[in-house]
């Protein structure tokens, strides 16, 4: 029982600091490092061995449940404010966007060549953000078109800007627009949803319904411990969907492709 609330209590800390700093950070921008140090520890303590035994022992419990969401609200709304200052950094010169994506290119690439990302693709990327990383990162490795959907409009504005300060600013597109969304998906090769998207099971159920049947959809998610950071995809797809999954613990999050049911076996034929 005492490691129940040893969990309980590491929620409710990292729920509390996380919220303090993000108000700190408003007052004074340096305290935006010391946020991004405790939403890295977030991450450390999500992909800990230790952390995984103590959920999967109390994760069932309503109250720890309760408080992992309260927690992943606080996390989301951090990490947005966050993105958003980072941007500011490439924007004035404070920070180098170019070296920012070299550290990630390698773990993208990986995903590249695994979902079929490449020059002639059009992707969609639902939940871009503010510091579009993965756009950025998947447009300037692969050379792709891509179209990034966020529901935020400081968001997208901060976004395009980023991506001519990248000089990538003729691949990608941004918009706050749903009805934009719907008209590029219209073309689109890949949909990448991503984790701090919530409500995944609906998104799908449209996606599924308006997007083409030859189109891969990539679900950014997680699942159990990993909840707490990013929004969850507890759903039973094998019967809709063929499924390659990227499930790694160390990992902050989880990656499902999904593609319809014959579609998968057809190209397998063609190559």
């Amino acid at each position: 029982m005492k490691q129940k609330y040893a969990l309980l209590l590491a929620l409710q800390s990292f729920e509390y600091e996380i919220h303090r700093l993000k108000a700190y950070s408003e007052e004074c921008s340096e305290c935006y490092e010391l946020l991004q140090h405790k939403l890295d520890a977030l991450c450390s303590f999500m992909t800990s061995d230790e952390s995984e035994a103590l959920w999967g022992e109390w994760g069932h419990r309503e109250e720890i449940r309760l408080h992992g969401e309260k927690l992943r609200s606080a996390s989301n709304q951090a990490l947005c404010r966050l993105e958003k200052y980072q941007s500011c950094q490439v924007l004035e010169q404070k920070m180098n966007v170019s070296e920012y994506l070299s550290i990630l290119s390698a773990n993208v690439r990986q995903e590249l060549g695994m979902f079929g990302m490449e020059s002639t693709s059009r992707i969609l990327f639902i939940g871009s953000g503010a510091f579009p990383v993965s756009a950025l990162t998947m447009a300037r490795e692969s050379g792709a078109e891509v179209f990034c959907l966020d529901t935020d409009e400081e968001a997208v504005a901060l976004g395009q800007r980023v991506a001519e300060k990248a000089g990538l600013g003729s691949k990608l597109m941004f918009s706050g627009s749903y009805e934009s969304g719907i008209i590029f998906l219209e073309k689109a090769t890949h949909v990448v949803v991503a984790s701090l998207v919530g409500n995944k099971p609906q998104l799908l159920a449209e996606l599924k319904d308006a997007a083409r049947a030859e189109t891969k959809i990539i679900v950014r998610y997680g699942n159990g411990l990993k909840s707490i950071f990013n929004f969850p995809l507890e759903l039973d797809l094998s019967d809709e969907w063929e499924i390659t999954s990227i499930v790694e613990s160390k990992r902050i999050y989880d990656t499902v492709m999904l593609q319809r049911r014959g579609i998968k076996e057809a190209e397998a034929m063609q190559r």
